[in-house]
């Protein structure tokens, strides 16, 4: 999710979407312990994909920010643990009555944003940090008439389910 989410950055989701199965499929459907061991002509073989964003940046980025999970991992175990302690390990439950409400950025997201930098991570600023804790369920802005918000009142992952959301 997190390599996803870095690649939208500067374009439309939608763009990113669409290349979402070339990605897993490139990126070796995302697993870190492989994703940190990429050769650099094993990225610039990537680079040559049409399935994915060719931008070198991003594409590099990979193996670096696998590497930087790798050592969050050992530190404290799983990513998770390092995730959901950014919103205290539950869930926040916005309570937006229209889309427009819902922000691009919190101070949470200020928060996780310079921390990974800090670590090292690339395209991670709070924009993309934000949309990334939404989509592992870390926020829900489901707003309050959406058939969705119910669904996922408890985490759309739970404290459980981002240990691989590189």
């Amino acid at each position: 999710m997190l390599t996803l989410e870095g690649a939208q950055a500067g374009l439309s989701w939608l763009t990113v979407l669409k290349r979402r199965e070339g990605y897993r499929e490139v990126f070796d459907y995302f697993d870190w312990t492989i994703n940190m061991n990429y050769t650099d002509e094993a990225l610039l073989e990537k680079l040559k994909d049409e399935r994915i964003i060719r931008n070198r940046l991003k594409v590099f980025s990979v193996r670096s920010n696998a590497i930087i999970f790798n050592e969050i991992v050992n530190e404290l175990g799983s990513f998770d643990n390092y995730l959901w302690a950014f919103v205290d390990h539950k869930p926040i439950m916005n309570q937006w009555k229209t889309i427009r409400e819902v922000p691009v950025t919190t101070e949470v997201s200020d928060t996780l944003s310079r921390d990974l930098k800090k670590r090292g991570f690339k395209f991670v600023g709070s924009t993309i940090c934000y949309a990334y804790m939404q989509a592992v369920g870390l926020v829900n802005d489901h707003i309050s008439t959406c058939f969705c918000r119910k669904r996922q009142s408890t985490g759309f992952l739970g404290s459980g389910g981002v240990s691989n959301a590189i």
